[in-house]
């Protein structure tokens, strides 16, 4: 029974175990309740230690059971030469043996890509990852790091095409390294956009669709200059990070500390532009990978490939024929590449099935008979008449916490861990959005049934929620929560083996005609999603959340009539 473990050590720490062929992955921020897992101190390395634990744990090995152990690495010094001996050394110290003594790393972007190739089925793909940086690229480039990279990717070999590397310059004060990284980029922008307090990347793609990218356009595309060969060169200090240079725009100056000071329409400009010019450059690479390559799908993954709006236009415009968002692209997914590699390349096992879902972490635990809030009630037993109650709370527009099966792994909720509400009236998004102290412009994603997806979209989505997809126009009232500003939606198409969100819509379908239910992560805000029944009931009371579903009981918040009361067993 081979057993492999794949780990990150940096923010997002998470661990992967493969065993028999099943994955089991989970994030250490699930336990530790800090978002992403970041450090106390910058530059600190993170042991995943609950996350591994429990892997294990599900597992039934013990650390002596695992055959290899593999993780990605993202040290920036020591470069070149010596540098993965002394990383290695570095992390082994933080396992427990002889876990420690198995461990051996592979480069960040090949960890990003993989999680993504080898759960795709693609016999021939290419590769393309981009984030704000990986691996140290050696020392002639002092402290440069992996930023854009293009792969050809095949079951017997994994071939660098295209990377991304530092420009020297002169300067008063001797050579200058100038890093282009389009996700340093997106981020530095996004920070003298966004006001502090919500999430940069994410709010800054939201709020460029209410924006015009001409009013800032020809500026924002004198940063990036778009060359022969796939290359993309970015001024300086806006490829790096930079937490203090202002951008300067129409005689004002744009800093991370005064975006609040900017009226909003100017703010949705500039990030209409930054969005656009972004996209551009992404998908300039993406062509040059194409020719390189002669592949036709493409491997999408890093932290860029969060962007689903850029997704979608990848998707519509790189040149290739399919498109495969790795299922995790944020960096806890290089624990899932690292597990793959030593998986399929190192003990030449076969590749796993395709996933449809994500749910890859622990089961939320039973419901205790005392976990019952003020302000609730409960209905227990319900068994297989769950979905049915759930979905009649839902058509009367109530606003449910739906904890079902399995965590998801990765950085969205795909339908274990969730808050689910009714698509059709776009004050329940305005409602949400109070409830979670979000920015009023972010919109929620759809949650559709997989069968029925094309008749409300004019592209598919994927199961991971990665890509956004035009609303059919003549559908797009019916479903005005999940519709955003410029008629698109982030789409999760979930597939009849989703452990209980597909019976759930089944029965929404049949009582409202809509084969989807608008889906959001269930946390707090600047929490991570939540792992627990203990966890999700007082979050729940916390919120003002009209229900709560874990395993087969629904709590009821006092003043909602029981969707089923002739037949439920109520307590």
């Amino acid at each position: 029974m081979p057993a492999v473990l794949g780990l990150n050590f940096h923010h997002d720490t998470s661990a992967a175990l493969i065993v028999d062929g099943r994955l089991y992955a989970a994030e250490e921020e699930r336990w530790s309740g800090v978002k992403h897992n970041h450090p106390t101190r910058k530059g600190t390395l993170t042991s995943p230690t609950r996350a591994l634990q429990w892997c294990l744990e599900a597992a039934g090995l013990e650390p002596q059971d695992i055959d290899a152990v593999w993780a990605a690495s993202m040290r920036p010094n020591p470069a070149a030469g010596w540098w993965l001996t002394a990383e290695r050394d570095e992390l082994a110290t933080l396992l427990p043996a002889p876990l420690g003594e198995h461990l051996r790393l592979l480069s960040h972007h090949t960890a990003h890509v993989l999680s993504g190739y080898l759960l795709s089925a693609h016999d021939h793909a290419a590769g393309l990852v981009i984030d704000a940086g990986g691996s140290s690229l050696g020392s002639d480039f002092g402290p440069g790091r992996e930023r854009i990279t293009g792969y050809d990717l095949r079951p017997d070999r994994i071939d660098r095409l295209h990377q991304g590397m530092p420009t020297v310059v002169p300067s008063p004060g001797g050579p200058r390294r100038v890093h282009s990284s389009l996700g340093h980029f997106y981020r530095n922008l996004a920070r003298r956009v966004i006001t502090p307090g919500d999430e940069p990347e994410g709010s800054m793609m939201a709020l460029a669709a209410f924006g015009d990218p001409q009013r800032y356009g020809a500026q924002i595309r004198e940063l990036v200059q778009l060359g022969d060969e796939g290359d993309v060169r970015i001024t300086h200090p806006w490829g790096s990070a930079d937490g203090s240079t202002p951008l300067l725009l129409d005689g004002r100056a744009w800093s991370t500390d005064n975006a609040a000071a900017q009226a909003e329409h100017k703010r949705a400009d500039l990030a209409a532009a930054v969005q656009e010019v972004f996209a551009e450059s992404v998908t300039h690479v993406a062509r040059h990978l194409q020719r390189l390559s002669g592949a036709s799908a493409l491997v999408f993954s890093g932290g860029c490939a969060l962007n689903s709006h850029l997704n979608g236009q990848l998707a519509a415009d790189s040149g290739f024929d399919t498109l495969f968002v790795a299922p995790a692209p944020h960096d806890a997914g290089t624990s899932v590449g690292a597990a793959l590699y030593g998986w399929h390349y190192q003990l030449g096992q076969p590749r796993l099935p395709v996933p449809t879902d994500a749910a890859w972490g622990p089961a939320p635990g039973v419901l205790p008979p005392t976990a019952v809030p003020a302000g609730y009630r409960a209905l227990t037993g319900l068994g297989p008449r769950l979905a049915s109650a759930v979905a009649a709370l839902l058509a009367e527009h109530r606003i449910v916490g739906w904890v079902q099966g399995q965590l998801e792994f990765g950085p969205r909720a795909l339908g274990h861990r969730s808050i689910l509400a009714h698509p059709g009236h776009a004050a329940t998004r305005d409602r949400l959005n109070a409830i979670k102290q979000r920015a009023s412009y972010r919109p929620f994603a759809p949650a559709v049934l997989a069968e029925h997806a094309a008749e409300w979209f004019m592209s598919e989505g994927d199961p991971f929620m990665n890509r956004v997809a035009r609303v059919r126009r003549c559908r797009a009232e019916r479903i005005a929560a999940v519709t955003h500003h410029d008629g698109t939606a982030r789409v999760q198409s979930v597939a009849a083996d989703h452990q209980g969100l597909h019976d759930l819509l089944q029965h929404f379908r049949d009582r409202t005609g809509l084969p989807l239910v608008l889906n959001t992560s269930f946390n707090r805000k600047g929490a991570p999603i939540l792992r627990t029944s203990e966890q999700a009931v007082t979050a729940a009371a916390d919120l003002g959340l009209d229900a709560l579903a874990v395993g087969d009981t629904v709590l009821l918040a006092n003043h909602v009539p029981d969707p089923h009361a002739a037949t439920a067993e109520t307590r």
